[in-house]
């Protein structure tokens, strides 16, 4: 649980002062989700269990397309600058002895958390929050704002890109034009019903395009997003059900590859398991979308726990790895992923062995403000980046309750922390080729090395 904070009653309305110090006011809702901002107090963040105030240079206009979540049961947390202390809120400051709920924001693509939302739990066994990033926010001067930066300057995903009615067109004329492809069908349900976004850009020709290919796991990670045993949080999306033929993955991959801009097709998206285990598969549909067109970037998104079956992708013309990390130390790799039949140095030889065979090598970094940014897992992250060499790291915000995150992953509460933009900073100053984004890039358009996002 985080640092206990001081419990408030307010039974006035309080005055509205004037923003005397550019710090947001806490944002709460009612019990009727009504969202308002409480002047009483200021925004407060969370690093792992610790509550702290939220430097102005860590906010940035909420991002258009962001969504603002209400936490049931949560009590908003914020700061009191007057008495320099956290402070609970147990009831709505305006209509005292009514409940008060706390509320996150859940950033649009492209943008990474410094902070988590502060708040506290009204007990201790309430469910797991679904599956989303929960980022701190507050209110100022007509306009909510939130801890983070933006981390890739590429649109591709950003909200006022897509049109609902254009893609939903798209999808069903694509869908009637190939009954027969059971991969397009379920690209048309990602797109349609869960607002999939590479499934979307798909569906609109352009950019990064999806290659779901596997029913099964070799991995229980508690953040997954298309299974969850009993008492899990709630799957924001369903796992594909079928293995697709090597032909089917070509009749999406070959017309996207020749047609798109900055074209890539990935397998390994959050509606599937691990893709390694269907390798063999894998390896055919490459085959044979290589034979077909040389344009475009071939990727993977994996756990990269088979070395050999990776070695045998890049033969078979594969281009890029993108490996998902959420530690670099071994033990908290394990209590996230709880692999099955592999263990943390079998990620570390893929790697090893991806980039002796020329492919570009990403991290999928899970970023969790207060455990990704302490000194010795950054100086873990640095020591894993200068041996094995590394292309890009994107920057994932960790998609998860932090409350029941941090019960099940092993944590020292007194580590130092070093902030999320300091690290950023700090793996930009020691590899000046690594890249810092959000997305697999088109290694056809690859920027130059040295992009780096406002840190």
């Amino acid at each position: 649980m985080p640092k206990p904070a001081r419990r408030h009653r307010q039974r006035r309305p309080p005055r509205r002062p004037a923003h005397p110090d550019g710090i947001p006011h806490l944002v709460c809702a009612d019990t009727r989700g009504r969202i308002f901002d409480y002047p009483g107090l200021r925004m407060a963040g969370r690093s792992g269990r610790l509550f702290h105030p939220v430097p102005p240079e860590d906010l940035i206009p909420l991002p258009e397309g962001s969504e603002l979540f209400v936490l049931p049961e949560r009590r908003p947390v914020g700061w009191d600058p007057d008495r320099d202390e956290m402070v609970a809120l147990d009831e709505d400051p305006f209509r005292p002895g009514a409940p008060v709920q706390a509320v996150a924001a859940f950033m649009a693509p492209a943008h990474t958390q410094t902070a988590l939302a502060a708040f506290q739990r009204t007990r201790p066994d309430l469910a797991p929050l679904p599956l989303f990033a929960y980022t701190a926010v507050g209110w100022w001067k007509g306009r909510f704002w939130a801890a983070g930066f933006r981390s890739d300057p590429d649109p591709r995903q950003d909200p006022a890109r897509f049109d609902p009615e254009r893609i939903r067109r798209r999808a069903a004329a694509a869908m009637k034009a190939a009954p027969g492809n059971r991969l397009v069908q379920h690209l048309g349900k990602c797109a349609l019903t869960y607002a999939c976004p590479a499934a979307r850009n798909y569906f609109l020709g352009r950019w990064e395009a999806p290659l779901p290919a596997s029913p099964a796991c070799n991995a229980r990670c508690l953040g997954c997003l298309s299974l969850q045993g009993p008492g899990g949080p709630q799957r924001p999306q369903e796992r594909i059900r079928f293995t697709p033929t090597a032909d089917e993955i070509a009749g999406v991959a070959v017309p996207h590859l020749e047609r798109a801009p900055r074209p890539v097709v990935s397998f390994g998206q959050g509606c599937e398991g691990e893709p390694l285990l269907q390798a063999a598969l894998l390896e055919e549909a490459i085959r044979a979308i290589r034979a077909r067109t040389r344009r475009g970037t071939v990727n993977l998104n994996s756990n990269a726990s088979r070395p050999g079956a990776v070695e045998r992708l890049a033969a078979a013309g594969l281009d890029s790895l993108r490996i998902s990390l959420n530690s670099a130390r071994p033990d908290r790799y394990a209590a996230y992923y709880r692999p099955v039949g592999y263990v943390f140095d079998d990620v570390v030889e893929t790697w090893r062995r991806a980039k002796r065979a020329g492919l570009f090598v990403s991290l999928n970094y899970f970023v969790f403000p207060g455990l990704s940014d302490q000194e010795a897992e950054a100086a873990a992250l640095e020591d894993l980046v200068g041996e094995l060499g590394l292309d890009l790291i994107q920057l994932r915000n960790h998609n998860i309750d932090p409350d029941w995150f941090l019960e099940q992953v092993p944590d020292r509460a007194d580590e130092p922390r070093i902030g999320v933009r300091a690290l950023v900073r700090r793996l930009a100053a020691r590899f000046p080729a690594l890249r810092i984004g959000y997305f697999n890039p088109c290694l056809d358009a690859l920027p130059a090395p040295g992009l780096r996002p406002p840190a």
